[in-house]
């Protein structure tokens, strides 16, 4: 506050407006009797419980910092974790911490209590949510993959809104802390129906556990594996050289480094990695920069979730068609274009709304494409810590992204044309990415240098592979007279091997050929 006496300004001056224009600045000192909060809409807050204003008003502002400094460091932590002991492991590992410091931290007493607590969450939060949706997506075969991805979007995008209700119902920080926290508890039923992923029990030669989890998922879809598929895994890897690949496969310990060390794995890292920065700045900033837009800020959050919805109708076709990457590319250079035009109509308020939402679309409809081409182009032995490294490096977005808004306090569309070129640059560096669509996820590392290494800037999405086109593949080496209608032969892979032994079943009749890399 003031150090002035506003008794005696007024028996001087005629008017407040006149004692402040010709008063000469005054000391600024600490308020001696407290402070006062409009508690209209909160009943409740971090500020106003422990006065984190004046002097004190950036605390608030750390404390959002510090948890996403916490994700950084977490997310990697955990991202080598689940490479080494596991998808299902490494989550209930991650959900255990997140629920007790969540708990803890609605009884924190005082600020520096509150943000150590903030940080615990914050290591956990972003690991959470990668390390689910990496296992799904081992655990469903190319064709569902797209389904995947859009059906755990949609699930995000009715948490945001249903957190709008939530937070609308609920005015008090602790309440709050306790409302979000305790849900998750409910997670540990997922004990017993959870599988671990078969990719990773593979790369891992465990192929005992590998095989009950496939047999369990062939039961509940009304399947069966093929005959002898185990047996031809078991003989392949009871075979001197495969055996001591896959040993030393068990053993090894991968790191960053792995990521870098040939040229393309190195390149498609930095695209990821950069792409994922754009993303979370961008959709991190437009969350922030919302209430921005004026009119009831409860609404505002609602809104900025249910615009997200339309999008999920045009991805999936557009994923399916256009592929991964020019659905990707689209999406970002189109909201990226409408956050830059806000310049050009930055007085007319609705329009700018408008484009703001046209902006939020494309960042949440490239926010469903990276995280499935990110795990498609990452091989299995290293996709964990692929896609937290990206994920961790992208994490620095929410750091320096309110400065960004700050910006915007004298001129209000700065910060949505800063976020628009950053998504335009990222667009068009996602056409530097390899096409994902009907590919096999990479297995070991030299499957993930080799992937992509003949794609062009303009390359058109693969053709679906068929039981027929794979047979008659150039690549494929076998006997026709052996097989002679290929419509009635099944073809079974075996994964982990360099040179992969088939089995065609026909009539009872099996026939073994190699397809040759």
């Amino acid at each position: 506050m003031y150090n002035l006496n506003y008794t005696d300004i007024l028996k001087n001056y005629q008017s407040l407006e006149e004692a402040i224009i010709k008063e000469t600045p005054a000391e600024i000192v600490p308020c001696r009797n407290g402070w006062s909060y409009d508690k209209n809409v909160y009943k409740n807050t971090v500020v106003s419980e422990w006065d984190l204003v004046c002097h004190q008003d950036f605390l608030p502002t750390l404390g959002l910092v510090l948890l996403a400094a916490g994700g950084i460091i977490g997310n990697y932590i955990f991202g080598y974790l689940q490479d080494t002991i596991g998808r299902k492991p490494s989550f209930f590992i991650y959900l255990l911490i997140e629920c007790i410091f969540g708990v803890a931290t609605a009884f924190a007493q005082n600020y520096v209590v509150w943000i150590i607590y903030r940080i615990g969450v914050g290591f956990t939060v972003p690991a959470i949510m990668a390390t689910p949706y990496v296992l799904a997506i081992e655990l469903v075969g190319p064709r569902c993959r797209t389904l995947c991805t859009i059906l755990s979007n949609i699930a995000y995008s009715l948490g945001l809104i249903l957190l709008a209700g939530v937070v609308y119902l609920i005015r008090d920080w602790r309440h709050l802390a306790l409302a979000t926290t305790l849900p998750f508890v409910c997670f540990f039923l997922y004990l017993w129906p959870m599988p671990e992923s078969p990719r990773w029990l593979l790369a891992r030669g465990q192929f005992e556990k590998a095989e009950a989890i496939l047999k369990n998922m062939a039961r509940i879809n009304g399947k069966s594996l093929p005959a002898n598929y185990m047996v031809q895994l078991r003989r392949k890897y009871e075979s001197d050289k495969l055996k001591q690949d896959i040993e030393r496969e068990k053993t090894r310990k991968y790191g960053i480094l792995d990521l870098f060390r040939t040229p393309n794995l190195r390149k498609k890292t930095i695209i990821i990695t950069f792409i994922w920065f754009t993303n979370t700045s961008v959709y991190v900033g437009l969350s922030y920069y919302a209430p921005v837009l004026g009119g009831d800020e409860f609404l505002n959050f609602f809104l900025a979730g249910v615009v997200e919805l339309p999008t999920y109708l045009f991805l999936w076709p557009s994923m399916e068609r256009l592929g991964r990457r020019w659905t990707l590319c689209m999406s970002m250079v189109v909201g990226g274009v409408a956050c830059l035009t806000t310049f050009l109509v930055q007085h007319e308020t609705n329009v700018t709304l408008a484009l703001y939402c046209v902006g939020k679309m494309g960042i949440s409809s490239s926010f469903v494409v990276l995280p499935l081409m990110a795990s498609e182009l990452y091989p299995t032995v290293v996709r964990g810590l692929g896609m937290s490294l990206s994920s961790v490096l992208g994490m620095l977005g929410p750091i320096f992204i309110p400065l960004v808004n700050y910006l915007g306090s004298d001129i209000m569309v700065l910060p949505l044309i800063i976020m628009g070129a950053l998504l335009v640059a990222g667009g068009v560096a996602s056409l530097l990415l390899p096409e994902t669509l009907n590919q096999h996820l990479p297995q070991t590392l030299e499957d993930g240098e080799r992937m992509g290494l003949d794609t062009d800037f303009c390359c058109k999405p693969p053709v679906k592979e068929t039981r027929q086109n794979s047979l008659e593949s150039k690549d494929i080496q076998f006997d026709h007279q052996n097989c002679n209608t290929l419509c009635s032969c099944q073809l079974v892979s075996i994964p982990l091997v360099e040179n992969v032994t088939a089995i065609i079943e026909k009539d009872n009749e099996k026939v073994e050929f190699i397809i040759v890399k």
